[in-house]
């Protein structure tokens, strides 16, 4: 482990409740670094991801995550783990009575952002970043799915994460619209610097953008480095 590890598990026995779901975990992912996530439904990523963001507690095992220990952390602490991450769902989970930069804004301020300027220079700064230049007032509803998850993306990177966790971010899109949304996560963690933990089931996007994998399988986890499936 080194000051460029983002994520480290050691020996990690993952349960949801008292189902064991995953045992003798160990993973390493450093910082600006793209790692593919896959498996079959119910082999386990959902709930990896969930020990990821401290959805699940970890209680077997060591972990780190952007410098956090997994192990020691509490309802004060949890939210200052989350800030150094990023989180994009398949669903959009966007505020459907805001705009663009409404539910942008709202963001910032849970996170503890002040000062309305600084906000909304770094606002308008993400939607050029993700392609929505113009967008700030348009409601979701009015823009189309792939530009909905562009919005989650910017909303992911508000707070400079270390870490950003996308479960099955492009599961709802057309595989055009799926590529430009893996292309535009993988430029963003290049030019940020930023690790990115992308789970999917299409393996069209691993053949076509191959990079590490991470395998869920049979109660384990296994690391697949640069093999295309």
């Amino acid at each position: 482990m080194t000051e460029h590890t983002i994520v480290h598990l050691s020996d990690v026995s993952i349960y949801q409740k008292e189902n064991l779901v995953l045992q003798n975990v160990n993973l390493n992912i450093t910082k600006g670094e793209f790692v593919y996530l896959i498996g079959k439904t119910g082999s386990g990523k959902s709930s990896l991801l969930k020990t990821l963001y401290a959805a699940l507690p970890l209680t077997s095992g060591k972990g780190s995550v952007a410098g956090f220990d997994l192990k020691n952390l509490n309802r004060r602490t949890i939210p200052h783990l989350r800030r150094k991450l990023g989180i994009v769902f398949q669903d959009f989970n966007l505020l459907e009575d805001r705009t663009v930069e409404d539910n942008l804004l709202f963001a910032l301020r849970a996170m503890g952002w002040k000062g309305r300027q600084m906000m909304q220079t770094r606002i308008d700064e993400l939607l050029e970043r993700v392609d929505l230049r113009g967008k700030n007032s348009k409601m979701p509803h009015a823009i189309s799915g792939g530009e909905q998850q562009r919005v989650v993306i910017a909303r992911a990177l508000l707070n400079h994460p270390e870490l950003i966790i996308a479960d099955e971010p492009t599961g709802n899109l057309d595989p055009e619209t799926s590529d430009e949304i893996l292309l535009l996560l993988r430029k963003l963690a290049q030019e940020n610097d930023t690790a990115v933990l992308f789970a999917t089931h299409d393996y069209r996007i691993l053949e076509n953008f191959p990079a590490r994998i991470i395998r869920c399988h049979n109660g384990k986890v296994f690391d697949e480095e640069d093999v295309i499936v």
